[in-house]
């Protein structure tokens, strides 16, 4: 059984003690290829630096919407020469909208919009980030269309929404994405969305060193090798078996982050 976990950040300080260690377990637990996600630009160099002793992750760069103050044309700048200067730069992100714990409105979607346009110019997918923001992202996705005549690829990450918001992005073409929130006990909405997205546009991530997965949820540090729980989630919610899943969600990753095993 392979699996992708297609959300991680491991260059947080809670791994450095013991990374090798962490990285056998991931390939005891299948995982053959990782997307690591970048929050600000300066977390490139290492990023680029884990990436250079572990052959199976890929990665992304841009700026998160709660870093969205920081932007600057010195940002963009570095977004577009970094994605553009390194083959394992498999997508830009995360960037997208957080309503819940920032108001600056406008300058996160200005911020959004800039990066859709990076991405969109050196033709790679978008990871997006999107908490109590859905109607705005999918606004700011259709105008872009329309404007544009082009249709923006990629995933809605650690998905949080409700089944009709689910359906808003996967009419928009966009991959959903579920992490260790689709264990949750409480996470009806959340397990609803998991059971309704197409087999063709499904990801299993961990988001990690965050929101540790059941029966992990004890845990502080959430690491790469418990997505397999998150596979096992939905293989449950969607009647299928587990290995079902990972063939499945290891397709759609290679597929939309051009990714090869």
């Amino acid at each position: 059984m392979q699996l992708i976990d297609t959300h991680v950040h491991i260059n947080f300080d809670t791994f450095q003690p013991d990374l090798a260690a962490v990285r056998s377990r991931w390939q005891e637990a299948g995982v053959v290829r990782l997307v690591h996600s970048c929050v600000h630009p300066q977390e490139f160099a290492s990023i680029q630096a884990i990436a250079g002793q572990f052959p199976e992750l890929s990665f992304a760069v841009g700026l998160h919407p709660l870093d969205a103050h920081k932007w600057d044309q010195q940002t963009a700048t570095q977004i577009k020469f970094l994605a553009g200067a390194h083959a394992q730069v498999v997508a830009i992100g995360e960037m997208g909208l957080d309503f819940y714990k920032a108001d600056n409105y406008e300058h996160q979607q200005q911020v959004f919009t800039s990066q859709l346009a990076i991405a969109c110019e050196l033709n790679l997918p978008v990871i997006i980030h999107c908490r109590d923001a859905a109607p705005a992202v999918r606004d700011i996705l259709q105008k872009w269309r329309k404007l544009h005549g082009e249709r923006v690829r990629g995933v809605m990450h650690c998905w949080g929404g409700t089944p009709e918001e689910t359906q808003w992005f996967l009419d928009l073409g966009f991959y959903i994405s579920f992490s260790g929130t689709v264990t949750f006990k409480n996470a009806q909405t959340i397990q609803a969305s998991a059971a309704m997205v197409d087999s063709d546009r499904l990801l299993i991530e961990t988001d990690c060193p965050f929101l540790s997965p059941v029966p992990k949820r004890g845990e502080k540090r959430n690491e790469p090798a418990y997505v397999r729980y998150v596979a096992a989630a939905l293989a449950k919610l969607r009647a299928e078996t587990i290995e079902e899943i990972a063939q499945k969600t290891t397709q759609n990753a290679c597929r939309l982050f051009g990714l090869s095993l």
